[in-house]
């Protein structure tokens, strides 16, 4: 069982910077991604990382604007997210991808992401 507490999430005005953290308890999940979801919009993908390989993957849109990191030891994954856009707001879910699995199979509950202009 893998538990993922996602935190952070805020109120912030255009070109603020917040950070998400997301903190995984259970087996080893060797691969965390960041995902967001916007009011009658379908969930996307936006970051990813492979604590095996440790290459990271973004969605064009907040390439140069965000980054995924963690701390291996702690089991914990963080987003940093600089130059907000009103665009960027959005429900946002930390999930895990474990070892051969194609798909994303742990979630967590979402953290708001709210930008105003």
């Amino acid at each position: 069982q893998v538990q993922l507490v996602e935190s952070g999430g805020g109120l912030v005005q255009a070109g603020d910077s917040l950070r998400l953290s997301c903190a995984a308890s259970g087996r080893a999940i060797p691969t965390m991604a960041w995902f967001r979801q916007a009011p009658g919009q379908e969930r996307e993908f936006v970051a990813a990382i492979s604590w095996i390989t440790l290459k990271t993957y973004y969605t064009d849109s907040v390439k140069g604007r965000f980054t995924i990191s963690g701390d291996n030891a702690k089991n914990t994954v963080y987003l940093q997210m600089n130059k907000l856009k009103p665009e960027d707001t959005a429900m946002y879910y930390c999930a895990g991808r474990s070892m051969g699995r194609n798909d994303y199979d742990n979630w967590g509950q979402g953290t708001q992401v709210t930008v105003s202009s």
